[in-house]
């Protein structure tokens, strides 16, 4: 399978992507092409939809928190159909890019912690209470899974900042 990153202004982006119902060989080799555009990008996580698949399910080289609040880095783990409940009232803000919105970078704002359940490969059952970067990376890739992108979570005049580099990309890629 032979999969393209797909960039701001690509309707797939904006679709709420499919349910897997069981994994299959397909799925498992959608994985691995999507664990390969993500390490050609220098991606941390890269959803389905980011390659033109609107299917539930997302990579990641991103580890839970350590105890003392850092993220670790490590071999890519596969996550489908992943559900989060349950965000912490207390928010925290930090710094998030997309690769399907190459150069920009902006604050935003999400809890500090969810409940989060998904499937792995093996299909066994991940289901825990996560936090700090690793529950933000979950939220931004779940957020591509239900056709959200981050920039959508930015208001005022931060976000007027971004149009016009939005259109750019936007036009340099689907015009």
């Amino acid at each position: 399978m032979s999969l393209q990153m797909r960039y701001y202004g690509d309707p797939i982006l904006r679709q709420h992507a499919k349910p897997i119902d069981h994994v299959t060989e397909e799925i498992v080799l959608l994985a691995r092409d999507m664990i390969e555009v993500m390490q050609k990008q220098n991606g941390i996580g890269l959803a389905a939809p980011q390659v033109g698949v609107a299917l539930r399910i997302f990579v990641t080289t991103v580890y839970p928190d350590q105890e003392d609040g850092e993220s670790t880095y490590g071999e890519p783990r596969v996550f489908i159909n992943p559900v989060i409940s349950h965000p912490s009232a207390d928010l925290v803000e930090m710094s998030e890019g997309c690769l399907s919105i190459p150069g920009v970078s902006e604050f935003v704002w999400r809890p500090e912690s969810i409940e989060f359940e998904a499937m792995d490969l093996e299909g066994n059952i991940i289901k825990e209470r996560i936090s700090g970067f690793w529950a933000r990376v979950c939220m931004h890739e779940i957020d591509h899974l239900n056709g959200v992108l981050y920039v959508d979570r930015i208001k005022g005049k931060v976000r007027n900042k971004l149009e016009p580099i939005l259109r750019r990309i936007k036009k340099e890629h689907y015009e």
